[in-house]
């Protein structure tokens, strides 16, 4: 039923006292990185003990981890990351802890390495599904790329869009991708988006899709979502060298001291690693042995990772329940509900973001910032807001989803009386 004004007017104040009230009491909650809670972290822990004989410090039975040497990698590991990507062993590379320091390294090498002596260097732009990943567009904004925001659908990019501008403009050298339980709507690639990302004509001839699956195996339901390869598509479409998978076990098992993999063609493997030899001998060998001692197949893997999700899921069905009640039948926001990842995304009405993260932080909530998943930071509708629950208990995202929709109604009404 439609409300007066006057009805209106008295909601509103009804709201205010409520969150007056908030203002005399914070809360002190921070909900603004997707991060795996203590519980989730527990899990890991015997992996810490699982190298206890002098044959578990061997690699292939004679390659000693323990010292310098296998730059890309040792075997058992790419042999594992390799059944994640579904690539052959010699398009693996093996990192560090961090899979933005494998993109960091990509980007470099083949948009400046590349272009080294060169005078006249051209301006360098990427492609970025919006809303994404912030970490993707601080890297891009660092490296003076300049970043054209594209609409992100259902079923992954705006693809009318993509192929128009990658036809006509070669300084528009990538695009960056989250396919599965994307970052932070929870989207999940569909086939016929992958075959056009793979097939599609670019103006420039050396056009990358950097492609962080980095949710390929967080799922929350049984309804385990997978997209297609990349990797394999490109090569179908006769673009074998244009795809970079990238993924880690930040998720999985520790984010301080995970493993990081690149999967790509090997002549992108071969040029990377030549790249990667003037900055190493080898990254941490020992970890890479130990998560494959831990973690041992994709089946068990998938074993490992049901054990997240018995965690997750209630926190995710908390937020579905609270928005439900507070807002069915009401156009004060709009909400995922995803399949995997470790994000819901909020839908508010156009310019309420801001002052809505704005009046949460003042009442002790923190949450990513309004436009954070936007290039430059700028969401021309402001209407944003993304919600990262895993690091906090039960009854603490209670009370934050309380307050988080009482600063939706209470700021949305504010804005619709104009006051």
């Amino acid at each position: 039923m439609t409300q007066t004004i006057e009805e209106s007017m008295n909601h509103l104040e009804h709201l205010k006292i409520k969150y007056t009230d908030c203002l005399k009491h914070p809360l002190n909650l921070n909900i603004k990185r997707g991060i795996p809670s203590k519980e989730q972290l527990q899990l890991s822990e015997p992996m810490l003990n699982v190298l206890s004989s002098p044959t578990d410090f061997l690699s292939q039975g004679t390659i000693d981890i323990r010292n310098y040497g296998e730059l890309t990698g040792i075997s058992e590991a790419k042999e594992l990351f390799s059944e994640l990507l579904e690539t052959e062993r010699d398009e693996i590379l093996i990192g560090g802890n961090s899979s933005l320091n494998l993109m960091y390294l990509v980007i470099t090498s083949n948009l400046f390495a590349k272009i080294k002596n060169q005078t006249n260097k051209k301006r360098v732009k990427f492609l970025c599904p919006s809303p994404g990943y912030d970490r993707h567009f601080a890297m891009t904004e660092k490296l003076g790329i300049e970043m054209i925001p594209i609409g992100l659908n259902n079923d992954g990019p705006d693809m009318d869009e993509v192929k128009k501008l990658v036809a006509n403009d070669p300084t528009i050298k990538g695009i960056w991708c989250v396919p599965t339980y994307s970052n932070p709507t929870g989207v999940t690639y569909s086939d016929e988006v992958v075959d056009q990302l793979a097939s599609m004509e670019t103006k420039a001839d050396d056009f990358m899709i950097l492609w962080d699956n980095a949710y390929l195996v967080h799922h929350l339901t049984n309804e385990k979502k997978a997209v297609k390869n990349i990797l394999t598509a490109c090569k179908a479409a006769g673009n074998p060298e244009r795809s970079w998978m990238f993924c880690s076990t930040s998720k999985v098992t520790f984010p301080g001291a995970g493993v990081a993999a690149l999967g790509a063609s090997k002549k992108n493997i071969d040029f990377i690693a030549k790249e990667l030899s003037y900055q190493t001998i080898g990254f941490d060998k020992i970890n890479q042995m130990r998560h494959v001692k831990f973690l041992k197949d994709k089946n068990h893997i998938s074993q490992h990772m049901d054990k997240h999700a018995a965690i997750l899921k209630p926190k995710f069905d908390l937020i579905n329940q609270k928005l439900m009640h507070y807002f069915t039948g009401k156009d004060c926001v709009e909400w995922t509900e995803p399949k995997g990842g470790y994000f819901v995304h909020l839908t508010t009405q156009p310019g309420c973001a801001t002052e809505i993260v704005g009046a949460l932080a003042k009442i002790g909530v923190a949450v990513t910032d309004a436009g954070a998943t936007y290039p430059y930071g700028k969401n021309p509708s402001d209407n944003s807001i993304r919600l990262a629950p895993t690091p906090v208990s039960l009854e603490d995202l209670d009370a934050a989803m309380d307050a988080i929709c009482l600063c939706i109604e209470y700021i949305t009404l504010k804005k619709k009386l104009s006051l």
